[in-house]
C-alpha cells in the first residue's frame, strides 16, 4: 500500500491511514511551515521545545485520538524517538503534561494561530473567480461547556465561520458570551473574501446592518428570521398565509415556488419542504432582500409519531441564482455546522468535557480540534472516531 510521509527538515515519519481499499494520506509539511511563523509568547529562558514542534505534535496526538493534555503527553512519550527525529529535538524526552497546559494557556496567542490556520484551509476552499452564491459560509457560535464555572451559566463562547462544502473552519474568535455574537460577527466576516459567497446564519444574525455589510463586501446572505426582527418576520409570515379572494376584488399576485426532499435514516423519516417567493423584494426596505421562504420539516419516528417544525427566512440571492432546490440545500448546509462541527467536537473529541481552563487553553484546544476535523474533511473522511482509531493504529 503506498504511503506518503510527514517530511520535516531532512527526516520523514510516515503518517498514512491504511484503510481497506485505499490509504488516507496526510502531507503536513505546509502546516508545520506555517506554524513556525507564529510568535512564541514564552520567555526565552527555559524554553526547551520550539512552539511549532509542540503545536504540531499536539495535532498529531489529536489525530490519533488524544484529547487532553495528559493524553497528548503520554502519546508523545510513546513516540519519543520518532518525534525527536522528525523535529530534530535535542531533548531526550517529551514534555510533561503540565508543559502542554502552560504552552496552550499562555505560550501562544490564539488569534495568531487562527489566522495561520484560516489561510492554510482557505487556499484550497475557493477558486480564483467563484460564481455568485456558489460558496456557502455558515456563521455560528458555540459555548465550551467545560469552561462554565460551577453555579454560573456562561463560559468561553467561540464564534466560527464554517464552510460546509469543505468541512473546514476558516475563522474563529472568542466573543466571551452568546449575546455578543452579533457584535463580533462583522469583525469575523471582515477577514473573509465574500465574493461569490452566501453567508448563512440563524436568527441571531438577521440584522439590517450585517446584511448591508455583507452586500457591500460583494457577498450575499441567507438568514433565518425570528421575532428579534418582528416587522420583517410578520411580513414574511403573512405572505405565506392562505389568501382568499374577496368578492369584488382581484386575486392577489401569485409567486410561490416549491421544492422538497425526503430522507430516511436513524429510525426517522424526514420530509423537508420549502416555499419561496420574491413578492417582498419591491415592498420591503431590507438591504438587498430578494427572496423570502417558508421552511417546513416533518419528522416521523419509528412509532409513527410526527413532529412538524416551521421556520421562515430571507436571502439576497435572486431566483435566477438560487431556485427553491438550491435554497433548500443552503438551509440544510447551514444546519450542517451542528453535525459537521459542533457535534463532532463535543462527542468525538470530548470538547465539552475538557477541564483545562488555564489562560487561552480552552480556545487553543478548540483550534486544534478544528485543525484535525479540517484535515480529515480534506480527505473525505466523515467518521471521525473511525479515522482516529485507524490513525492511532497505523501511524508508522
Amino acid at each position: 500500500m503506498p504511503t506518503k510521509g510527514l517530511c520535516m527538515k531532512d527526516t520523514t515519519i510516515s503518517t498514512s491511514l491504511r484503510l481497506p481499499n485505499e490509504a488516507l494520506l496526510f502531507d503536513l509539511d505546509e502546516l508545520y511551515t506555517r506554524l513556525q511563523t507564529i510568535p512564541d509568547q514564552r520567555k526565552k529562558r527555559g524554553v526547551r521545545y520550539s512552539l511549532a514542534s509542540l503545536l504540531m505534535i499536539a495535532v498529531l496526538a489529536k489525530l490519533a485520538g488524544q484529547d487532553s493534555s495528559r493524553g497528548m503527553s503520554h502519546w508523545a512519550k510513546l513516540r519519543t524517538q520518532e518525534l525527536r527525529q522528525v523535529f530534530q529535538l535535542k531533548q531526550e524526552s517529551m514534555p510533561h503534561y503540565s508543559t502542554w497546559s502552560r504552552v496552550l494557556g499562555h505560550g501562544v496567542e490564539p488569534k495568531e494561530v487562527e489566522q495561520i490556520i484560516g489561510q492554510f484551509f482557505a487556499q484550497t476552499s475557493r477558486t480564483a473567480h467563484p460564481k455568485r452564491g456558489s460558496i456557502q459560509l455558515a456563521i455560528d457560535g458555540k459555548t465550551l461547556r467545560g469552561t462554565i464555572p460551577l453555579g454560573e451559566t456562561e463560559g468561553v463562547h467561540l464564534l466560527a465561520i464554517y464552510q460546509p462544502q469543505q468541512g473546514v473552519v476558516l475563522a474563529q474568535m472568542n466573543v466571551e458570551h452568546k449575546g455578543r455574537e452579533i457584535t463580533f460577527a462583522p469583525t469575523l466576516l471582515h477577514q473573509m473574501d465574500l465574493r461569490g459567497v452566501v453567508v448563512s446564519g440563524d436568527a441571531m444574525f438577521d440584522r439590517r446592518s450585517l446584511s448591508l455589510k455583507v452586500i457591500q463586501a460583494h457577498g450575499d446572505y441567507l438568514w433565518m428570521v425570528k421575532d428579534n426582527e418582528a416587522t420583517i418576520r410578520q411580513d414574511i409570515e403573512d405572505l405565506f398565509q392562505p389568501h382568499r379572494k374577496r368578492v369584488g376584488t382581484s386575486a392577489p399576485p401569485m409567486d410561490f415556488r416549491r421544492a422538497s426532499t425526503v430522507e430516511k435514516g436513524h429510525g426517522r423519516l424526514d420530509k423537508r419542504s420549502i416555499v419561496v417567493s420574491s413578492l417582498l423584494a419591491d415592498y420591503s426596505d431590507w438591504p438587498g432582500l430578494d427572496q423570502v421562504f417558508k421552511l417546513e420539516r416533518q419528522s416521523t419516528n419509528a412509532l409513527g409519531k410526527t413532529e412538524t417544525q416551521v421556520r421562515y427566512g430571507m436571502t439576497s440571492l435572486s431566483a435566477s441564482l438560487a431556485d427553491p432546490k438550491r435554497l433548500l440545500e443552503l438551509t440544510r448546509g447551514h444546519w450542517g455546522i451542528e453535525n459537521g462541527l459542533h457535534h463532532r467536537r463535543d462527542v468525538t473529541m470530548q470538547e465539552d468535557h475538557a477541564q483545562l481552563r488555564m489562560g487561552h487553553a480552552p480556545e487553543m484546544l478548540a483550534i486544534l480540534n478544528n485543525i484535525v476535523l479540517g484535515l480529515f474533511a480534506r480527505q473525505g473522511e466523515r467518521n471521525m472516531a473511525h479515522a482516529r482509531r485507524n490513525f492511532a493504529y497505523h501511524l508508522d
